[in-house]
């Protein structure tokens, strides 16, 4: 009896040991290859140019990303798989909704400064869906005692692939207009002494900028760097307007008519100046942004997935097309390496000077990185026993668990920086945040690993 006792605490030891290194050894591998960047990249040493980063992000984002994504993603998808995936985008949404509501608690509890309000709850808020998950599913499936069985990387890459237009989506609309600079911080900006924003060398730009949107600075319009929505309707907030004119909301061919007196103008059908305003807004959103490669490879992905006849031409040994592919897939192999490399590189260049304040941004990692694994274990063992996930998968759980780990994206920084709004916050939030989930990441997959082997998920 008791030697049956001990022979049983024995293996279960060996078995939480096991499950301990399968979680830690790929990380230990990705933080290799981020001292690696760190090391080429740093001040010091300067190995590498900052410009090597910068086209070797251009690289990833133009060529390695889009073969990825293509490759796997086109393998794995059809109608019926597409149907049984649909909580993966529902849950992006989900995580994002709670992400915001801890950072709204974060910014109550912290009290950052008014203009980093919105900051501190969009920070929180939106993960990194995209290039960290893939290439810390790169890792893990790279190693042999990982337990997510045969077709360990081609089904995870698949479901985050699936997952990331929402991601984008939200991106180009929400995220694009809650990053606008706050009105009243504006105003004092304008009211003071003028400054006038000088053209920034290609080659001083930070690393971040570019890390996942390369070519950022060529999206610039006249309305990218100024409070736009809060201009729009500022008529209707009864805000003065000795600062910031109403934007000219006429109809077209006003003027020629002969005024806004004129006969012609007045029409029964005019459109509301509500209406009209929500218009204008929805003009000057970038969703023509949303069509960059890795979306469109996704696409391309879906397309020939859904119809069999382009899948078997595609996808296959015996496809005609089957070299083409096999040809993108060994490009796509450089995605994991080079997007550790980018990272090393970034936090290489160390964070900026914040104004955002200590507490805040220690709230703001604690939330994030803590609090939100937490969240996201309840919300995927709710889903499960409601029976809305795919049955006996544990890559898909993974994937799922994965999107409320990560640290916030890093496209924020991009968008921060064209929207000319908590730049140097958003490199400095973003480097410490990656430091810490060195730490973060480590706890929250062993803790995910023991959840999707145990009992929970059978």
């Amino acid at each position: 009896m008791s030697n049956s006792l001990t022979y049983s605490l024995g293996m279960s030891s060996e078995r939480d040991s096991d499950r301990i290194l399968s979680a830690v050894v790929p990380l230990l591998k990705l933080l290799t290859l981020t001292v690696i960047g760190l090391v080429l990249g740093h001040p010091k040493t300067r190995l590498v140019p900052k410009a090597t980063f910068k086209l070797l992000s251009k690289l990833v984002f133009a060529l390695f990303l889009p073969c990825l994504i293509f490759t796997y993603l086109g393998k794995s998808i059809s109608l019926q798989n597409a149907a049984r995936w649909w909580f993966i985008p529902v849950n992006v949404l989900i995580s994002t909704i709670i992400g915001c509501v801890l950072g709204y608690i974060v910014a109550l509890i912290c009290r950052p400064p008014p203009q980093f309000f919105r900051f501190t709850v969009i920070m929180t808020g939106f993960g990194n869906t995209g290039n960290l998950p893939i290439a810390i599913l790169g890792s893990i499936c790279h190693s042999s005692n990982h337990p997510f069985g045969p077709g360990c990387h081609t089904k995870g890459v698949a479901y985050v692939s699936f997952a990331q237009w929402v991601s984008v989506i939200l991106v180009y609309t929400l995220v694009y207009h809650m990053m606008e600079p706050p009105m009243e911080y504006y105003e004092i900006v304008s009211d003071g002494t003028e400054i006038e924003e000088l053209p920034v060398a290609d080659a001083s730009r930070p690393l971040l900028v570019e890390a996942e949107w390369p070519g950022m600075e060529d999206k610039v319009t006249e309305h990218s760097k100024t409070p736009f929505i809060a201009r729009v309707f500022n008529s209707m907030l009864s805000v003065s307007q000795s600062t910031f004119p109403d934007i000219d909301l006429r109809e077209e061919g006003t003027a020629a008519s002969g005024g806004p007196n004129s006969p012609k103008s007045i029409s029964c059908l005019a459109e509301p100046r509500m209406v009209r305003r929500i218009r204008v807004v929805a003009e000057q959103t970038p969703l023509q942004h949303i069509l960059q490669p890795p979306t469109i490879a996704s696409l391309l992905a879906i397309i020939v997935g859904f119809v069999p006849f382009f899948k078997s031409f595609v996808f296959g040994n015996d496809a005609p097309l089957g070299f083409f592919t096999d040809s993108l897939e060994i490009l796509a192999g450089a995605v994991v390496p080079s997007v550790m490399l980018i990272l090393g590189g970034m936090l290489a260049e160390g964070p900026n000077a914040s104004g955002l304040g200590i507490r805040t941004t220690v709230g703001i990692v604690v939330a994030r990185l803590l609090v939100l694994p937490l969240l996201g274990i309840g919300v995927v063992a709710l889903a499960d026993k409601l029976n809305l996930l795919v049955h006996g998968d544990q890559m898909y759980r993974f994937v799922l668990l994965l999107q409320y780990t990560t640290p916030s994206a890093i496209l924020l920084g991009a968008i921060a920086s064209l929207r000319g709004y908590a730049v140097s916050e958003a490199s400095a939030l973003l480097f410490w945040q990656h430091v810490f989930a060195i730490f973060s990441l480590s706890e929250g997959m062993r803790k995910i690993t023991v959840f999707i082997l145990s009992s929970c998920f059978p």
